[in-house]
């Protein structure tokens, strides 16, 4: 049976005290009806400083890498590189924010994670590459050995470090599994775009060009073709390994779950990506490119598919969390059963978002927007109540503040597009039916249709 927290959402039975929803009760709240719509965080501060250290020193470091790289292979090979490399970022990056589009992440994380993962964890992972090869090449051992054991070792661990320090210190930008995956998979994404230089611009254009133009477009093309279309999904399906373990342990009350998880996710990305390594050594060694295929289209190919399927699955329950979670809320007067059902999908957000332009334009389609990010917050906020994920009295303090600020955002929200469709004629909800008003005057009960549609009633469970 699930845990609730000492007084449950505020106004329903089990409460701390009855708090009827009536809107923002505090100076903040009337401002924010006055403006119009509701007032966000702003930063200031240590924050303000936090924030920028977050995207600075990882944009800082991209520079610095894209330097260090065009003084080693030319201004020639580097362009041709980054022109190469930068052609499937822009799908890479657009399918994580697809998968985030229930809950955005903020956009300095999101910026961080892709800016870490391309400049930060590249020049580690060059670094300690370069170093092992030279003290492996002393030993007179191959370097072979560093693809399949420190490469994924330290390019695994430097990718997962920033969301890893995420979990740690900002936990509640993690509402689940699929935000796990968006911060590992834009730092894979990052990394990946940088490595691909090397590829194409380094071992591609700049060792095989001086045999003729002809010779270095073929093996920049060649090599294009196996880096990018073939194995562009490489970087990320490994490093989401660590995603869905911090999602795991983001969302458990077990505190073993919540080291073990991540620690697992981990060394499963590192050995998926020294086993994708050692498949290719063994295909160079053997000169049998079939020992490639076989891997790839034989274990590569379906683990991917197998875990786009589940991330797929994860986005879709985590996105019906609200259907699951605020009813509670429903039936202490904050929400109406339509209302909650118009964020079970993102068809139903769609079509409310639609709506809240027509009837109260700009504005309106804004205030639905941060409405629906609201309510989606405060599933999460109460759902990590119910399991028990507060387990300090400071930290429920904060999630039960946070779920009155989200409660009272969301009635400030509602209030800039509620009652202003000129078409939609006076109804409400009364003994197992509607009671609508008609351009007649006279007021008929009309039935729900089976399938629940917003505004029709939605049964709970």
């Amino acid at each position: 049976m699930a845990m609730q927290t000492p007084g449950g959402p505020p106004g329903y039975p089990g409460s701390g005290g009855p708090v009827a929803p009536g809107g923002p009760g505090g100076p903040a709240g009337q401002t924010m009806i006055a403006a119009g719509l509701p007032t966000g965080r702003g930063y200031g501060g240590w924050r303000l400083v936090a924030l920028a250290v977050a995207v600075l020193v990882p944009a800082l470091a991209v520079i610095g890498i894209v330097t260090y790289l065009g003084t080693r292979i030319g201004p020639v090979a580097l362009g041709v590189g980054i022109a190469g490399a930068i052609l499937p970022v822009p799908a890479l990056v657009a399918c994580f924010l697809w998968l985030d589009r229930y809950q955005p992440s903020p956009l300095w994380m999101v910026v961080s994670c892709f800016l870490w993962g391309a400049g930060v964890a590249t020049s580690v992972a060059l670094l300690v590459n370069d170093s092992a090869a030279a003290l492996f090449e002393r030993w007179k051992l191959s370097d072979d050995i560093v693809a399949v054991t420190v490469a994924p070792f330290i390019e695994e661990s430097m990718k997962a470090a920033l969301p890893i320090l995420f979990f740690i210190v900002y936990r509640r930008a993690f509402s689940g599994i699929t935000d796990g995956i968006v911060y590992c998979g834009l730092c894979a994404t990052g990394f990946a775009m940088v490595e691909n230089i090397v590829y194409l611009g380094g071992r591609g254009w700049a060792v095989e060009s001086p045999h003729g133009f002809a010779t270095g477009a073929f093996f920049v093309t060649y090599t294009f073709i196996l880096r990018v279309p073939l194995t562009g999904f490489a970087h990320p399906l490994f490093t989401s390994m660590t995603g869905i373990g911090l999602g795991i342990a983001a969302r458990t009350s077990r505190r073993w779950v919540r080291v073990v998880a991540p620690i697992t996710g981990l060394f499963l990305a590192m050995v998926l990506h020294g086993s994708f390594n050692g498949v290719a050594v063994l295909a160079a060694q053997f000169k049998q490119p079939y020992i490639l295929l076989y891997g790839y289209f034989s274990f590569y190919m379906p683990l991917f598919f197998a875990v786009v399927g589940f991330v797929l699955w994860i986005r879709s329950r985590e996105g019906r969390l609200p259907e699951k979670v605020l009813p509670a809320y429903v039936t202490a007067g904050w929400f109406s059963p339509p209302e909650v059902a118009a964020l079970g999908t993102l068809g139903r957000r769609l079509s409310a978002r639609s709506w809240a332009s027509r009837v109260a334009g700009d504005a309106g389609l804004a205030a639905m927007r941060a409405y629906q990010f609201a309510a989606s917050r405060l599933a999460v906020v109460r759902d990590g109540l119910n399991r028990g994920l507060y387990r300090k009295p400071a930290d429920i303090d904060r999630a039960v503040a946070e779920e009155r600020r989200l409660l009272e955002a969301v009635d400030a929200y509602r209030r800039v597009f509620v009652g202003r469709d000129p078409i939609a004629p006076r109804a409400w909800w009364s003994d197992g039916s509607y009671r609508i008003q008609f351009p007649d005057g006279v007021v008929r009960p009309v039935p729900a249709p089976d399938q629940p549609v917003v505004p029709l009633p939605v049964p709970y469970r």
